[in-house]
């Protein structure tokens, strides 16, 4: 069967003009949706009930977050992972386990069912495999899942928490793995899960809806493509940026990320919504993103 193909009415929720919009996540308790912009060391919240946009410029770039049970938020920093408040004023640094590797730094990242911070690092040269994908756990122990990666995107699970999604973009690869939501352990790839090679463009940044259906950003596809359980492509919705980053549920509306780096001028006059927040109904609603389980002693 081929998939649907939607171009849905697309909302310009936030015009911000990220160079690299990342990590969409929403904050149920301030009623905030949370983004960053890498390039540009900027975090940005709106609030949902009125379209206030707060942008703080951080001395370092934030690459991805989640809040925490103890409040304030945990999040993957440039160079390492830290608990920091609501103004970007790091309290302290946890673990920065890749200062002797100059050409990486930390990427996306999220939260597992149990409340531990999934984060990956990437290399920024694009080729070298040095990336790694790391778990944080409540006590602040930091576990290396995976090796190998060029460039770590999608963190994300099944309802049941048994499956976890995450990919490579430097390869193109997203894949499934079987994961124990008690230990924080990563088993075998999946071969269950193959998506089709020939989407378009490369997995970037993903969200999981409440059927146990994965919606990824395809970074130089234009578009979100909606995966079963196995792969199989059950929806491809069209975008109006080349370069969508990643996504974050809030009931039943989705938020996209997207970038203006590396477009031509030409492509940004194409294109002139590249960098801003866009967002539509998907029809489903997300599966929401637990907190950080904050267990970490004074």
């Amino acid at each position: 069967m081929l998939p649907t193909r939607l171009k849905p009415p697309m909302d310009v929720v936030a015009r911000t003009r990220d160079a690299l919009g990342e990590g969409p996540l929403f904050d149920a308790d301030g009623g905030r949706l949370l983004w960053v912009d890498i390039l540009q060391s900027r975090w940005h919240a709106l609030t949902l009930s009125t379209g206030a946009v707060r942008t703080i410029i951080l001395e370092e770039a934030l690459t991805g977050v989640a809040a925490t049970t103890g409040g304030g938020y945990v999040g993957a920093f440039r160079s390492g992972l830290t608990l920091f408040d609501d103004h970007g004023t790091i309290d302290r640094w946890l673990h920065r386990p890749e200062q002797d590797l100059a050409s990486n730094r930390f990427n996306d990242a999220g939260t597992d069912p149990a409340g531990r911070f999934l984060a990956g690092t990437m290399n920024e040269d694009g080729e070298a495999a040095t990336g790694h994908l790391y778990s944080l756990d409540p006590g602040g122990n930091l576990a290396v899942l995976k090796s190998d990666i060029i460039i770590a995107n999608t963190i994300a699970f099944s309802p049941d928490g048994r499956v976890l999604y995450t990919a490579d973009s430097g390869r193109g690869d997203l894949g499934a793995y079987r994961y124990d939501p008690q230990s924080g352990d990563l088993g075998d790839r999946l071969t269950a899960f193959a998506p089709d090679p020939a989407l378009p463009g490369v997995p970037d940044g993903s969200a999981m809806d409440a059927e146990g259906c994965l919606w990824n950003a395809r970074w130089g596809g234009g578009c979100l493509v909606r995966l079963t359980p196995d792969g199989t492509t059950d929806r491809i919705v069209e975008l109006p940026v080349p370069q969508p980053t990643s996504c974050a549920f809030v009931g039943t509306r989705l938020f996209i990320t997207s970038a203006r780096f590396g477009l031509s001028d030409e492509d940004l006059a194409r294109h002139p919504l590249s960098g801003q927040l866009l967002s539509f109904d998907a029809g489903v609603p997300g599966l929401p993103r637990p907190r950080f389980r904050h267990e970490i002693g004074a």
